[in-house]
């Protein structure tokens, strides 16, 4: 049985870099890193064909806007014969930090339109990849926000997060939801920044200042030995003289 992936998301260049087509920026970045063949024009969307760690995968890009996206979706599942089961959608949250993600199976569409009308069609038994683009700050604020376009210091944790989901998508599709979502985060985690040496203590420095200092041995070897040698025999001579 196949796997129907879905990214969601708004058809149109105008939408082509809002927050909410996350789903879609995921599902292009998917085909293009596994070689899928071409995308073709069928259930009210766009779809490609490829395999992903020997498994034969779907991917879906509704065109029917977001808020009628169940109908696509449910529109392939049918035709293709994919039990819910058998789907993972790609989609923006807002209640996850930007930059990060979960992966979960069931639960609420949490006020995502995407997501309402698939479960309306579909039910909720599906698994959902939650890309994480942070929350404005207030819920009159939502609508404006995801529908603008990512900020251009957005593409330093975007760009990784797509890459390593991609490059990993092995993993979901084989069933591990939990160390695909470790490995990713193992991936795009910011570096730790250098640890700082302690400065000397009090008593420290105290003892460093306190001892004597070593003095410097004459060299023992070498032309520089030879020639103080030399010049301690000459200074001898001179004074028998």
């Amino acid at each position: 049985m196949p796997l129907l992936v879905v990214g969601l998301g708004n058809p149109g260049s105008e939408y082509a870099r809002n927050r909410h087509n996350i789903g879609f920026m995921a599902a292009d970045v998917l085909v293009r890193r596994h070689s899928f063949g071409p995308w073709r024009s069928k259930f009210q969307g766009e779809i490609a064909e490829g395999t992903i760690g020997g498994d034969k995968v779907l991917v879906l890009k509704p065109q029917t806007y977001m808020n009628l996206s169940g109908q696509s979706v449910a529109a392939a599942a049918r035709f293709l014969k994919i039990a819910v089961d058998d789907i993972v959608v790609l989609h923006d949250e807002l209640d996850i930090a930007p930059g990060r993600l979960k992966v979960k199976r069931g639960g609420g569409a949490g006020g995502h339109n995407g997501l309402k009308s698939i479960d309306s069609h579909l039910g909720q038994n599906y698994r959902r990849v939650r890309f994480g683009i942070g929350h404005p700050g207030d819920r009159d604020l939502v609508t404006g926000y995801v529908l603008h376009d990512f900020a251009k210091a957005d593409v330093d944790w975007l760009v990784p997060v797509l890459g390593a989901v991609a490059d990993n998508f092995a993993m979901l599709t084989a069933g591990d939801d939990a160390g695909f979502m470790n490995r990713v985060a193992h991936l795009t985690a910011p570096p730790k920044p250098p640890k700082k040496e302690k400065p000397p203590t009090t008593e420290k420095m105290g003892e460093q200042a306190a001892a004597p200092a070593a003095e410097p041995s004459p060299p023992t070897g070498g032309s520089l030995a030879d020639a103080l040698k030399a010049a301690f025999k000459n200074a001898l001579r001179k004074k028998d003289e």
